[in-house]
C-alpha cells in the first residue's frame, strides 16, 4: 500500500485541460519515494492509500502542482548580459547572481533587451493524471536518509 516512506512504482500519463499528452512514462515506471515532496504535492496526496494494480484518474489544481504564474518571474535583461551568444525565444539559460541561481527560458528578444520568464513551463496549469501503481517497496534506510530513490546500483552524491 502506498503509505510514508515507501518506494512506489508508477505507470502514469499526464495531460493538460484540453486532453494533451504532456508526459507519460513510456520508458518504465516512475519511482518515487512517498511522503518526501518527490512528486507535486496534489498527486502524491490523491496517492496515498493506494495498493498495487490499482489505477486512478486524478486531477490536480495548478496550486497543487507547479503553482500559479507569479508575474515577478517575468522579467527582461540587458541583452548585452548574452555576450557573443544570440539569444533566442525557447532558449532555456542558468542565471546567477550571488547566491541566486535560476532557469529561466526566454520569451522574447528587443534590440536592447532579452524579456525571460522563471516561471516552470507548467506553472498555471491544471494537470490531469491516469496512474497506475506498479509496485511499493520498503525504501532502504539509505534513501530515507536522502530523501529519494537509488537505482537498483545505489546512488552516489
Amino acid at each position: 500500500m502506498v503509505t510514508k516512506d515507501q518506494v512506489v512504482s508508477m505507470k502514469y500519463t499526464l495531460t493538460d485541460a484540453k486532453g494533451e499528452v504532456l508526459d507519460q512514462s513510456s520508458e518504465g515506471p516512475l519511482e518515487y519515494l512517498h511522503g518526501h515532496g518527490n512528486i507535486i504535492p496534489g498527486l502524491e496526496q490523491a496517492l496515498d492509500g493506494m495498493k498495487v494494480g490499482s489505477t486512478k484518474k486524478v486531477h490536480v489544481p495548478a496550486a497543487q502542482a507547479y503553482g500559479e504564474l507569479n508575474p515577478d518571474l517575468k522579467f527582461s535583461v540587458d541583452r548585452q548580459a548574452f555576450g557573443d551568444t544570440e539569444p533566442q525565444p525557447g532558449m532555456v539559460v542558468q542565471l546567477h547572481g550571488g547566491d541566486q541561481h535560476m532557469v529561466a527560458r526566454i520569451t522574447g528578444v528587443a534590440e536592447t533587451e532579452v524579456h525571460l520568464d522563471a516561471n516552470h513551463p507548467l506553472a498555471g496549469q491544471d494537470l490531469n493524471f491516469d496512474v497506475e501503481i506498479a509496485g511499493v517497496r520498503e525504501a532502504t534506510p539509505e534513501e530515507l536518509a536522502h530523501g529519494h530513490v537509488h537505482g537498483p546500483h545505489g546512488h552516489h552524491h
